[in-house]
């Protein structure tokens, strides 16, 4: 008798569209994944390459690599000069408790599996740091850490440093996409590194060579004088505020305080004409200050196509009683009149147009008799100028601060005025202070 036969059940097209449903809805989610961390990668690109202050470079290496793979810590080590050893180690993801528990722990010196990346600057994964050979633990204190992707940050040929990243939130080991992506971003981190160090070897250039364009002030007793100048602290920026004080054949002291419209080496070259120019005509022309800067403009004018720049100059001469202070601006914040009773006054005045505009429109003068023991400031904007308040209230806090320090050595009162920070730090400064000596000033030498 034959066996029974059993029909086979046919195959349920549904059950075989379903799975071909499931493979093509992996397909597609993996390559959306895909293209989420190529979008997130061209960001992080964009984002690094963007700056050129070599601080900010490099913390937003550490956190952008973190984000691309999702790890809870990481580092960069900068490399020494001969790339032999670990010059400074920046660390990122430790709490304020982690922190705490490392006060007192020398920084990683390039040893152990840090070391082994220095020697051999190939990315290097590890499941298990404490089993890798080259391992040499933590120290007492360090959080605990179990799994490593490091990189080299290369640029040229020449390895600038090494990222690290350790512990992924998702416990897993980094995988092989993860270390593609952090490669990638390396090296372009390692061309935005090279020209932020470009940048600020430029930049320090730049500050050099306009603060060598800057006079020495000489010695002008009887008076007692002192400036000081400080660069904005906007990174991209060199500036062209300028002073001078100089004692003029007829005896009388002339200061002059100025800033030039722009923030770059062409505004430091139109200092320095400027500067230049207004020398020889305070030299030639023993005239009021608004003469002086009236020829001063249509000279620049003439032989120049220099940018707009305001400008304060002042004449300090001795009269029986005291000393007689004439002055004319170009569009310029007035002077600050300390008196030696610790009394603080602007000097507000008609201010004239700024040099560049209209050589042609009179220039007024203006007079005060400033007494023995006096100080008189001369300034640039950018030692008051903030967004978050008004003009007036900057000019505020600058009389409040500058009388408070009154009885300060003239050099260390501007240096006060200067770090106060007043400002927001976006624009050079400048201060110029004069002080009058004690008693009067006898009777005028022609």
């Amino acid at each position: 008798m034959d066996r029974e036969q059993h029909p086979q059940k046919p195959d349920d097209p549904d059950d075989h569209l379903d799975t071909e449903l499931d493979r093509v809805t992996g397909r597609l989610r993996d390559l959306a994944h895909a293209q989420s961390r190529f979008q997130d990668l061209l960001d992080a690109v964009m984002a690094v390459g963007s700056e050129l202050d070599l601080p900010t470079v490099l913390e937003r290496l550490i956190t952008t690599a973190m984000a691309l793979v999702d790890a809870r810590y990481g580092a960069l080590g900068v490399l020494s000069e001969d790339g032999g050893e670990l010059e400074e180690f920046l660390p990122a993801g430790l709490s304020e408790q982690e922190r705490a528990a490392l006060a007192g722990v020398a920084l990683p010196h390039g040893r152990g599996l840090l070391g082994h990346l220095i020697q051999h600057p190939e990315p290097l994964r590890a499941a298990d740091i404490g089993a890798h050979p080259d391992s040499v633990g933590f120290p007492a204190g360090h959080p605990a850490m179990r799994t490593l992707l490091g990189v080299a940050v290369t640029s040229r040929g020449r390895v600038y440093g090494n990222l690290y990243l350790t512990e992924r939130r998702d416990g897993e080991p980094f995988d092989e996409r993860d270390q593609d992506i952090v490669v990638a971003l390396a090296g372009a981190a390692g061309l935005a590194i090279e020209n932020a160090r470009l940048y600020q070897r430029v930049r320090a250039n730049a500050e050099t060579f306009q603060r060598l364009l800057l006079p020495r002030l000489p010695d002008l007793a009887p008076f007692s004088v002192a400036a000081v100048y400080r660069p904005a602290a906007t990174p991209d920026q060199v500036g062209g505020d300028w002073y001078d004080a100089l004692m003029l054949p007829d005896g009388a002291c002339a200061l002059v305080i100025g800033d030039v419209v722009g923030h770059d080496l062409k505004a430091a070259a139109t200092m320095s004409q400027t500067r230049n120019m207004l020398r020889a005509l305070l030299y030639d022309r023993r005239t009021p200050p608004s003469a002086v800067l009236t020829q001063l403009d249509r000279t620049v004018l003439a032989i120049t196509d220099n940018p707009i720049t305001t400008a304060c100059l002042a004449r300090v001469e001795p009269v029986r009683g005291g000393w007689l202070l004439r002055w004319s601006t170009a569009g310029h914040p007035p002077p600050l009149l300390l008196g030696p009773d610790g009394t603080a006054e602007y000097l507000e005045a008609e201010p004239g147009l700024p040099l560049g505009v209209d050589a042609d429109v009179p220039r007024p003068d203006h007079t005060r008799l400033l007494p023995g023991g006096a100080t008189l400031l001369l300034f640039t904007d950018g030692l008051v100028e903030h967004p978050d308040r008004s003009l007036d209230a900057g000019l505020a806090d600058l009389a409040r601060v500058a009388a408070a320090h009154l009885r300060l050595p003239l050099d260390e009162l501007c240096r006060t005025l200067a770090d106060a920070r007043l400002g927001d730090g976006r624009d050079d400064l400048a201060v110029l202070a004069l002080r009058t000596p004690a008693g009067s000033a006898g009777p005028h030498r022609p």
